[in-house]
């Protein structure tokens, strides 16, 4: 467990004062950098979809949001088993998910829906979390 000080992480405390230490226990997939990336990219991707048109909510709207989703729950998933072959396993399905978005995303920017500076932002962040994420999956096959 790690102390957390800060403005983010103040409580009032029995008293009502604000300022108190707590602890948070970090999991263990919070330490991996290939699911903060991950992460980051599927809160992004929320984020630049809601200005999709109405029509693309149950079309390219929800498939890309499922698809950087499951790159990171499947990290989080793949982290909880019991064996490297496991995590590999879950790892090689979101290595095919951030592929997904990757054309998801040159979809959407030729399709007009995309601006080029939110597609370059976050084919970059795409390209940056299956990296990693390979460089993850390459370290637990050794």
């Amino acid at each position: 467990m790690i102390a957390v000080e800060g403005a983010a992480a103040r409580e009032n405390d029995a008293t009502g004062r604000a300022g108190s230490r707590r602890l948070i226990a970090m999991s263990p997939y919070e330490r991996l950098h290939a699911w903060r990336e991950c992460h980051e990219l599927a809160l992004e991707i929320y984020r630049v979809t809601k200005r999709f048109p109405d029509d693309e909510r149950y079309g390219l709207t929800s498939q890309t949001r499922r698809a950087a989703f499951s790159a990171a729950v499947n990290i989080v998933e793949g982290s909880a088993r019991r064996s490297r072959k496991e995590f590999r396993r879950f790892l090689d399905i979101s290595l095919s998910s951030l592929s997904e978005v990757g054309y998801a995303l040159r979809f959407a920017r030729e399709a007009g829906l995309l601006p080029e500076e939110d597609w370059s932002s976050l084919n970059d962040r795409q390209g940056r979390a299956r990296f990693l994420t390979w460089q993850l999956y390459q370290a637990l096959g050794r």
